[in-house]
């Protein structure tokens, strides 16, 4: 199910902006690749429980404030949104919505509601919904959202937000664009909310605490395929089918046909194979160096899935309102200091010690999965260089001026970096040590310290912004545009120096630009081009060090019917069955 994703660790909500991750993911193994063509659901059987691994748990319960795969994989299942993705067709097809109309060449869609949509509280769904929604929600001030992100780059006045949305009847709703908009089908698979449950929570200022972590279940309605029974922190998440759900399969049974699902919190990856093992899991990612362990169970199949479009780099603070020392801000925010760093790291050794081998480099804001806007050869290649390296910190003003082993800066201060990244996951501590010790032989002083994931979320999206240096990931979106919370200045995960008034480097200025204009581009070509031209300014600026991509693995339990697993995730998940 959608969980899956977060189970993977990277959870690609396919087209919604992109989430801070808590987790990436040789020899004779034999791997199944599916082919979608092949992908065809058979009738299947109803109830069972489905078991799964959450890495995390979640920082909200709210989908319009998630920013982390903790609590987008945690909450995805519980709701729905007008559109969603085919991942047979690759194209946009109706969710909540029935159909749809497009007028006045792209400036204006209409939606038609379907009208047996229930919340998981028996409320009917209806317009006002989707107008309390975007109007209310997405795109109000004082709620920030990664969903509003997307849309402030079209509706530039307070007159173009006025007119975004509207009611038309109890099932259609009208949608007026001031240009075109090339991803806005794909935009509106943004969670559906009720306004029953969340208006009173905007008219009393006390949206950005509703549905916490500690809220109780039954309170938290959603239009998706499960409800949530019950959320035991550090423990697990208990899901039951949603009695109201929409969906049916061609017999008219209703969907999921799986009733009852139960996600464990495992931070321990090697906790998470120990109960796969014992069959207490019914599917999980694939490390590296599981791979061989796993290929010899019984009743499990392996599953390639190809490059992962999810990215993981090291990236340092750049915000001049950070509460960090003003001397390292001005390290970080000097390019030529970013290069050295990024000639200093040993891409291909991260491979094959972390991934035996089953990763490739990384010098580039997104993977071979990102095409057609990926291009080999587009990217400049940071080749792994300790001499060079050093060489541009010299360059720089960077001297061992003490001869205790540390280069310092023209003032004096000792080149120290504290360096985070999120405990319990494996992968990146062993990076981050790898990191510190090539750092650390060029003179570079490395406090390496693993922390609590949510915590390091809170230090990144969040004031005073007491962070140096961070290693993280991000999740991939098909649509370059669901990046723009990331990419442009004003983004809310526009990590090193977030929610800027307006952009304070040339560069930043020239990304702004080419993601806006790419928004109304509906050229296939031409908009490639301006997202590629954005990405490599990223890939030459190096705002975040990027390291590897490794390659999607998932091992899942034999008795799994219509299992049909993609990179974005699982194709009629809805349908999944125990045999």
């Amino acid at each position: 199910m959608k969980a899956f994703l977060g189970a993977l660790a990277f959870c690609f909500i396919l087209f919604l902006p992109f989430y801070i991750s808590s987790s990436p993911t040789g020899g004779l193994v034999s791997f199944l690749r599916l082919k979608v063509e092949d992908f065809s659901p058979a009738e299947g059987k109803e109830g069972g429980q489905l078991r799964f691994v959450l890495n995390s748990d979640p920082k909200t319960l709210n989908p319009a404030l998630a920013q982390e795969t903790s609590s987008t994989a945690v909450i995805s299942d519980l709701f729905s949104g007008l559109t969603k993705m085919d991942l047979k067709t690759m194209k946009v097809v109706p969710d909540l919505a029935e159909s749809w109309e497009e007028r006045e060449e792209g400036k204006v869609y209409v939606f038609y509601l379907k009208k047996d949509v229930r919340w998981s509280d028996g409320k009917p769904l209806s317009a006002d919904d989707v107008v309390f929604t975007y109007r209310d929600v997405y795109l109000n001030p004082n709620i920030p959202n990664s969903t509003g992100d997307m849309f402030r780059g079209l509706l530039r006045t307070q007159e173009e937000i006025s007119n975004f949305v509207k009611k038309i009847d109890a099932y259609t709703v009208e949608f007026r664009l001031p240009r075109p908009f090339a991803p806005f089908l794909n935009a509106l698979s943004a969670s559906v909310l009720p306004k029953h449950k969340l208006e009173k929570h905007v008219k009393e200022g006390t949206f950005m605490t509703a549905w916490n972590v500690n809220t109780d279940p039954r309170e938290i309605v959603g239009a998706g395929p499960y409800v949530l029974k019950r959320y035991i922190k550090g423990v697990m998440v208990e899901y039951v089918a949603n009695p109201y759900y929409y969906e049916h399969d061609q017999e008219g049974r209703k969907l999921p046909y799986i009733k009852s699902r139960v996600g464990y919190i495992l931070q321990d990856p090697d906790t998470a194979l120990l109960k796969y093992s014992l069959d207490e899991i019914d599917y999980m990612s694939v490390r590296p160096q599981d791979v061989l362990f796993m290929s010899k169970m019984k009743e499990t199949t392996l599953f390639d899935l190809g490059s992962t479009p999810s990215t993981t780099f090291l990236v340092f603070n750049m915000n001049p309102k950070a509460e960090i020392p003003k001397h390292k801000l001005a390290w970080f925010q000097n390019k030529e200091f970013r290069r050295a760093i990024s000639h200093a790291i040993d891409r291909e050794g991260i491979c094959y010690l972390v991934y035996n081998g089953l990763a490739e480099p990384l010098y580039s804001p997104i993977t071979p999965a990102n095409r057609p806007y990926y291009e080999e050869g587009l990217f400049k290649v940071y080749q792994y260089d300790l001499k060079k390296a050093k060489g541009i910190l010299e360059s720089l003003g960077f001297k061992d001026r003490n001869g205790d082993g540390w280069l310092e800066d023209s003032r004096g201060n000792t080149l120290e970096i504290v360096l985070l990244t999120n405990s319990g996951n494996k992968e990146r501590e062993a990076m981050g040590n790898i990191i510190k010790e090539d750092l650390e032989r060029i003179g570079v002083k490395v406090i390496f310290r693993p922390i609590d994931f949510n915590t390091l979320v809170s230090k990144l999206t969040s004031p005073p912004y007491s962070w140096e240096a961070v290693i993280i990931g991000l999740t991939g979106s098909m649509d370059p545009h669901f990046g723009r919370n990331v990419w442009h200045s004003s983004g809310t995960l526009h990590v090193w120096n977030p929610r800027q008034e307006k952009p304070q480097t040339h560069w930043e200025k020239r990304i702004d630009e080419l993601f806006d204009k790419g928004a109304s581009e509906t050229n296939p070509e031409r908009r490639i081009s301006l997202y590629r031209e954005a990405y490599k300014i990223i890939g030459d600026e190096q705002p975040m060090i990027f390291l590897v991509t490794p390659k999607s693995m998932l091992a899942a339990k034999n008795k799994l019917g219509n299992l049909f697993p993609t990179v974005w995730g699982w194709y009629k998940e809805e349908a999944l069955f125990l045999k």
